[in-house]
């Protein structure tokens, strides 16, 4: 096949190919071109081309996220691979896996005065796991050099690697290249891991209170299996969030709405011996001040990561492996078995509150975003992937247990709203087969709005927004909340109108309809084949008295 001519570049596509890589997301430009001639040419790696470099990031963390694979990054020179750096954080605390490629203007060229050139060498710093700069050549140290930086790309923890690549003029030329052959099965080891804790560390677990808080995670059948297992000790309980990705209904799944109905003269009674974390970050702020409030004897973090787990600030051990493992052994080897029924503490509580929910919404019909979440909870499709944007979206969901068969994915690796539509779209476009729903708030659909560019739109793709003007979450939270600057600076209103957005794009919208209430709407949408986003109106002004009297209302104050 005829590929770029540039050795350099011949080496990176034989090791792409080595390692796996299926998908380059390219953004337009010149500096990249070898790469654009070479990858467009091979048959075995689909391109996919898209304008706006950050939606193009995250669009590329949304199909490794989904397809648990490298997803490869192409981009020019200057500062179009600082447009990466938002999805390259968002990677690194997701421990998402993603390959920058930055064709750069020669060494000798840098900070000489001409265009499209910055210093893009180990640009973004500490957020990527390994960083290495090239030159255009076909030397042994050039080529050893990228051998090793690929080894490391497959050794966990998963993290973002960035190759910058400097090129020379011409840039267009090729040659007839035959590859060998793909040996990415031969390179990459089966991950298993054995672990073995001490009698003294399996007699720790023995006669206590234990509680497991579950971070977010991809979907692991395995873990929740064994966690499943773990959980039917009497002395055990898990707390989850539905990002987790081990959703199962024996767990406490609603940490904020169970949090809020602890009358404070009982917390001690739900505080474990015992605090275990496992995944990535967590949703619920509650949580976090409740332990640090109230601190369990001992905290321990299972995760390989290093990163991110001493969240409480006390943090005693950490065991670096994977979860599921940890939990095996602990289930062959300890009887964990005893009249601590610290469980029922906890699960008496989430019934009651459980039992309270549909009585309040029977009494309340008001156009807020709780409404909408409700609605949604109760008309979301079988077997989906919810996309939750960041700020109240995420919260929201978190107030209503997990759907079954409803897979949940957020960007909370940093929690920003820059890149939440790119991200399910490039998931939606990785997962064809499946049905995807992105949930989003005006100002990140706004925000992010150049997502709406990419071409092909993904069919299977529907977008709820809730629109309300403004930041609502801000109208929650304490501290903005009571702030006399509050719409200007941290609400800061706007006149937009979503809707003319998406069309201004070529999407279809779905019209909701007044004389219908919003889970009419929703089911309509859903059943309405065509239409791809529906933007649903809430009050901004009502919205945070209907969270506050839908929390009294659990507590049964």
């Amino acid at each position: 096949m005829k590929i770029s001519n540039k050795p350099v570049v011949q080496k990176i596509i034989q090791e792409c190919i080595n390692h796996g890589i299926k998908n380059v997301v390219f953004s337009p430009g010149s500096r990249n071109a070898p790469f654009a001639l070479s990858f467009d040419a091979h048959p075995e790696i689909q391109t996919h081309v898209i304008h706006d470099e950050r939606a193009a990031a995250f669009y590329a963390l949304g199909m490794s996220q989904t397809l648990e694979q490298t997803v490869a990054l192409c981009c020019t020179s200057g500062s179009a691979v600082l447009n990466y750096y938002p999805a390259v954080s968002e990677a690194f605390y997701r421990e998402q896996r993603l390959l920058i490629l930055s064709a750069d203007r020669p060494k000798r060229l840098i900070n000489k005065g001409h265009g499209q050139t910055i210093m893009q060498d180990q640009v973004f710093g500490k957020h990527v796991k390994s960083s290495l700069s090239v030159e255009d050549s076909n030397t042994n140290t050039n080529y050893e050099s990228v051998t090793r930086f690929f080894e490391e790309m497959y050794m966990k923890p998963y993290r973002p690697m960035h190759l910058n690549i400097h090129l020379e003029e011409p840039l267009y030329g090729v040659s007839q290249i035959e590859f060998q052959e793909n040996t990415f099965g031969k390179q990459v080891k089966a991950d298993s891991e054995v672990i073995a804790l001490t009698k003294e560390e399996v007699q720790n677990f023995r006669n206590k209170k234990i509680l497991v808080l579950c971070g977010q995670g991809n979907k692991d059948l395995v873990l929740k299996r064994v966690l499943v297992d773990f959980n039917k000790n009497s002395n055990v309980v898990v707390l989850n969030e539905n990002t987790s990705g081990i959703n199962d209904g024996s767990f406490v799944n609603c940490i904020d709405r169970t949090l809020n109905s602890i009358n404070s003269k009982n917390e001690k009674r739900f505080v474990p011996d015992i605090l275990i974390s496992v995944g990535g970050a967590i949703v619920s702020k509650r949580i976090k001040s409740f332990f640090i409030k109230n601190p369990p004897k001992q905290h321990i973090a299972i995760n390989r990561s290093n990163i991110g787990i001493d969240l409480f600030l006390r943090l005693d051990k950490h065991y670096e492996c994977h979860p599921a493992s940890f939990f095996t052994f602990l289930n062959k080897k300890a009887t964990l078995l005893n009249s601590k029924n610290f469980k029922a503490t906890w699960n008496q509580l989430d019934y009651q509150i459980k039992d309270r929910i549909p009585g309040f919404f029977k009494k309340n019909q008001k156009d807020t975003d709780l409404e909408v979440f409700y609605a949604l909870y109760h008309t979301l499709p079988e077997k989906c992937t919810l996309h939750l944007g960041n700020s109240s979206v995420v919260r929201y969901m978190q107030l209503f247990d997990p759907v079954p068969n409803v897979h949940y994915e957020s960007n909370r690796g940093t929690s920003g709203i820059d890149g939440c539509t790119s991200t399910a779209i490039g998931s939606a476009m990785a997962n064809p087969n499946i049905q995807h729903i992105f949930v989003s708030g005006d100002v990140s659909f706004i925000y992010d709005s150049n997502a709406l560019w990419i071409n092909p739109f993904p069919l299977n793709l529907k977008i709820v927004v809730l629109d309300n003007k403004g930041g609502g979450i801000f109208k929650i939270i304490d501290g903005a909340k009571s702030s006399s600057q509050l719409e200007r600076y941290f609400e800061a209103k706007h006149k937009t109108n979503t809707a003319d957005i998406a069309k201004g794009f070529g999407l279809r919208v779905h019209t909701a309809k007044k004389k219908m209430d919003y889970q009419e709407n929703i089911i309509a949408f859903f059943q309405d084949e065509k239409a791809q986003i529906l933007v649903l109106e809430t009050d901004s002004d009502e919205n945070p008295k209907e969270l506050e009297r839908f929390f009294k209302h659990l507590k049964n104050d």
